[in-house]
């Protein structure tokens, strides 16, 4: 083991992982959050102008716009998550997923897409916020002042929404690139691997980032795993070493995910037997309770501040 079996250093682990976090937050963070602004400031500009500063919500103005949907879920009070939008009018998370990337699904009936649409557009009619569109309540047009109040509070509202999964991908690319940089100087290789092809079939040396691993017997499941490392020396069963890049600004959602990579773990090792090891690397707020309950299940990590322990794990 590593980490998971000296509790006697996970407090000061736990400080230093999360003063990490902490500084390449407020480095990051605040540059990452202006962009979001600015780019959705553009796109709640957009969907005012298609919809007529919110006056036309309708079928018509979304097949114009499919996009403004994401803005529209932020008109209303309270704003709508993309699965309660879906729920209210009885439709599809796929089509509000789909539309929300500025596409029109290639499968769909006109006839049920615009079925879909008008449920959407009359929930989100029925919810509008009339204290910040307070001219749809009145009949008269918007002045400059309401609409560039309105324009402002709904892209603060959507770059809240779509800030944090931003900012959590950002994180992730910067662990898998200091991940790979640190390999790399130690001689190794990026290189994908066949998801069909067998674990132990990978070359020695290389790597794989987001790599598919197929576990299962009479049911095959597909599961992404962030690295997958053979080492140099591998191990006499050639099984490679899995690794799991987490991140957490605070300890809360570390605490409710906690099960997914006990599951993963138990997925592998009933495909591949005990030898398959998945480590975690952990940067940011990871309190003893997850700590404690990945080690009950298994698992062991190696922290951010400390990379090198990845060599105690033959890497």
């Amino acid at each position: 083991m590593i980490n998971a079996d000296k509790p006697y250093l996970w407090e000061e682990d736990i400080q230093a992982s999360v003063r990490l976090y902490n500084d390449w937050f407020l480095e990051a963070a605040p540059q990452a959050y202006r962009d979001i602004r600015k780019s959705t400031a553009e796109e709640v500009a957009r969907a005012f102008e298609y919809t007529r500063d919110m006056t036309d919500i309708s079928p018509e103005a979304l097949l114009r716009s499919p996009q403004a949907l994401r803005t529209l879920r932020m008109c209303t009070s309270p704003p709508l998550a993309r699965d309660r939008l879906a729920g209210l009018s009885y439709g599809s998370k796929i089509l509000v997923g789909i539309m929300e990337q500025g596409k029109l699904p290639q499968r769909m009936m006109a006839a049920e897409l615009e079925a879909q649409l008008s449920r959407m557009c009359d929930v989100v009619t029925e919810l509008l916020d009339l204290d910040l569109f307070d001219w749809c309540s009145t009949g008269g047009p918007a002045s400059s002042r309401q609409r560039e109040l309105a324009t402002t509070v709904v892209a603060d509202r959507l770059s809240g929404a779509i800030a944090e999964p931003i900012i959590r991908n950002a994180q992730e690319r910067r662990q898998l690139t200091l991940i790979g940089e640190w390999l790399t100087v130690r001689g190794y290789k990026q290189k994908a691997h066949r998801a069909a092809a067998p674990l132990e079939t990978m070359e020695a040396g290389t790597f794989s980032f987001r790599q598919i691993v197929v576990v299962g017997d009479s049911l095959s499941v597909n599961i992404p795993v962030d690295v997958v490392i053979q080492p140099l020396s591998p191990a006499p069963h050639r099984l490679p070493i899995l690794v799991e890049a987490k991140s957490a600004g605070d300890f809360t959602n570390p605490n409710k995910r906690r099960k997914e990579e006990a599951t993963k773990i138990n997925q592998l090792q009933g495909k591949y037997g005990p030898n398959i090891s998945l480590l975690l690397f952990l940067c940011g707020y990871f309190n003893a309770g997850y700590l404690g309950y990945s080690a009950a299940e298994h698992l062991d990590w190696v922290w951010e501040h400390r990379i090198d322990d990845l060599e105690a794990a033959g890497v």
